[in-house]
């Protein structure tokens, strides 16, 4: 098999596709995360810590000269993008959580039996009929 028919196979299948489109919603998603944090969230926390602004919050390692800009430890971004990570991940699991409740709810329906076919139908007929007939003898 040539390199491009696997590759097409792969591309083509439902996995990959999928994957793909996980990949991409979730992108989309972590944006609206760090948004939500960023512009939502904590400016009323920095506000009830004094009016500080998280993503400004540093330790200067060593100040700028000469043009170099200044050497900085910016913890307050990491606090930030551990409230980030935070919600996401809460949100996933929130998430996963509805969609296990659905899978269990679906699983827990019983399945209507099926129709007996036309021949089951008419051997049940015969089975009875015969069980008729040796009553009778």
């Amino acid at each position: 098999m040539s390199i491009i028919q696997e590759f097409k196979d792969f591309a083509i299948k439902g996995n990959a596709v999928d994957m793909a489109v996980g990949i991409i919603v979730g992108a989309a998603f972590g944006k609206i995360i760090t948004s939500l944090v960023a512009d939502v969230f904590m400016p009323p926390i920095g506000l009830l810590i004094g009016g500080v602004d998280f993503s400004d919050l540093a330790i200067t390692l060593k100040a700028a000269s000469d043009g170099a800009p200044a050497v900085l430890l910016n913890y307050g971004k990491f606090i930030q993008s551990i409230v980030d990570f935070t919600i996401i991940a809460f949100a996933i699991f929130m998430f996963v959580k509805v969609l296990n409740n659905l899978k269990k709810k679906q699983e827990a329906k019983p399945a209507a039996p099926a129709e007996p076919s036309p021949q089951e139908v008419l051997l049940t007929e015969i089975r009875d009929l015969l069980k008729q007939q040796s009553k009778s003898l």
